[in-house]
């Protein structure tokens, strides 16, 4: 019985049962039994079976709440975990700006002493481990289930606990009032291709690229703690960058754990690798771990298991180069918001306007992890939940009707806009006869449409993007918001 997991654990509620599982005496008699205050609630009977020596049981559906006590037992020897409560679990994964603990957020102080008023959010953290092969179990554990503190959510920079993770826990709980456990699983400066299974990567033709010179990594920010690279190194993928060690030792041995979903915040890494390949990656993660955490938990965890995402933030201000603008797009598989045809089930929250130029730990770490948070957990609410007239995205284009004579483009949205950054120019036209990208200025807006000028265009447009940039723009004032602060995302 995995000693690891540990008291003070969160177990996913009903609808879904929870699944135990652990090691034992090939052959052996495996008793579980889950008691309360009441006394014996359920007893469950399993054997270990070979070679790998295992055991697995589903609980019966359980509603939310607790205390109560697990106990498993085989012949005279027995393990017996207490405090453990039913309700939601979720999943947190990615790299360093999903690793970026309380400690290393805005209003740190303010955060952790805050910590002590949510008990029932419990926290647990996988260490840092790769393999060539999927592992079974966990090597480490840098975090028990534990009841967060001021320590455990804000023990060193990029370590434990996940300020993403545990900001939307937070507010998970308090819209649903009961217990959320939260899992994170993240490594700094990895790309998609190390949590992804060697099934996802074959779906993207890419495992022809392992071990060959041309499947590099151009390194501009390493591990986080590392000192900085020039732009211009590249490295062999090796260590935690290699393709497939992250989902080997630090996903596959979750597999069997009942989900009720997933938070992802990733990406940074693949603005120098793979990056046009992202709009495949990355839809073929999400599938390839949904089918193997429904399959891991004998069908309890939902086969389309709620996936949400970080969009990716900023990086170099001045930059001209677009790698982290096409991510964003690739992010949503090419069509601009979700959930969409390629990814059901998925929510975004948007960041490209909570750039943080001055942070202390690189401008690639803004500090501003409270409103990516709040996005993601609205996005949780409705497509998770099912909150029904809950605003979770920004406004996005529904059509573009170009009016020639007057050299004028309407867009319409749809919701109702704020226009916050009027000097912006975010909107750009690619036009017949003209090569590249020039500006397009907004004209007038009006509720649910912006017109621009098309002076500088010839009479045909070819193309129209927004926010198409490295650090498109200021802090919170980006050109365009919907009524409830929510930014439009980027296109082309």
């Amino acid at each position: 019985f995995a000693s690891y997991y540990g008291d003070h654990m969160v177990l996913q509620k009903e609808p879904a049962g929870a699944v135990l599982w652990g090691s034992g005496e090939l052959g052996a008699t495996v008793t579980v039994a889950l008691t309360g205050d009441s006394g014996l609630i359920m007893k469950k009977t399993t054997r270990v079976k070979g070679p790998s020596r295992t055991w697995a049981t589903v609980l019966d559906p359980m509603n939310q709440g607790g205390p109560y006590t697990l106990t498993a037992t085989q012949g005279s020897e027995n393990v017996t975990l207490r405090d453990v409560y039913f309700g939601d679990v979720w999943l947190c994964s990615g790299q360093s700006n999903m690793a970026m603990t309380v400690l290393q957020i805005a209003n740190a102080s303010q955060e952790l002493a805050a910590a002590a008023r949510y008990p029932y959010v419990r926290l647990f953290a996988v260490a840092p481990a790769r393999s060539d092969t999927e592992l079974r179990d966990l090597e480490r554990v840098d975090l028990p289930w534990s009841v967060p503190t001021a320590e455990s959510l804000g023990h060193g920079n990029f370590t434990y606990f996940s300020a993403v993770c545990w900001l939307l826990g937070r507010s998970l709980y308090e819209a649903r009032r009961y217990p959320i456990g939260l899992v994170e699983a993240a490594w700094g400066g990895t790309p998609i291709e190390a949590w992804s299974s060697r099934r996802a990567l074959q779906a993207c033709g890419l495992l022809e690229d392992v071990g060959s010179p041309s499947f590099r990594l151009r390194l501009v920010f390493c591990i986080p703690l590392s000192p900085p690279l020039p732009s211009s190194a590249s490295l062999h993928l090796s260590g935690p960058q290699t393709p497939s060690v992250l989902w080997n030792a630090m996903i596959h041995p979750l597999l069997n754990m009942t989900l009720r979903g997933v938070a992802w915040y990733q990406g940074e890494a693949n603005a120098f690798l793979h990056t046009d390949q992202y709009n495949c990656t990355f839809p073929a993660l999400i599938a390839d771990w949904r089918q193997a955490f429904h399959a891991g938990s004998a069908g309890q965890t939902e086969p389309l298991l709620p996936f949400g995402f970080v969009q990716l933030s900023t990086y170099r201000r001045q930059s001209p180069d677009d790698s982290f603008a096409r991510l964003r797009w690739h992010q949503t598989a090419d069509l601009g918001v979700v959930p969409n045809a390629r990814m059901p089930n998925t929510f975004m929250a948007v960041a490209m306007d909570l750039g943080d130029e001055h942070s202390p730990y690189g401008s690639i770490h803004p500090r501003d992890k409270q409103n990516v948070a709040h996005r993601l957990q609205l996005g949780a609410r409705a497509v998770a939940y099912g909150e029904k007239n809950l605003v979770f995205q920004g406004p996005y284009p529904s059509r573009a009707i170009l009016e020639v004579t007057k050299r004028l483009l309407n867009i319409t949205y749809s919701q109702e806009l704020v226009y916050r950054q009027r000097d912006a120019q975010l909107f750009e036209v690619t036009c017949s006869g003209q090569h590249g990208w020039v500006p397009a200025p907004v004209v007038t807006v009006e509720s649910h449409v912006v017109t621009l000028g098309l002076a500088g265009c010839g009479t045909l447009v070819l193309g129209l993007r927004y926010a198409w940039a490295e650090w498109p723009c200021n802090y919170q004032s980006c050109a365009l918001y919907n009524t409830r602060g929510l930014p439009a995302p980027p296109f082309v």
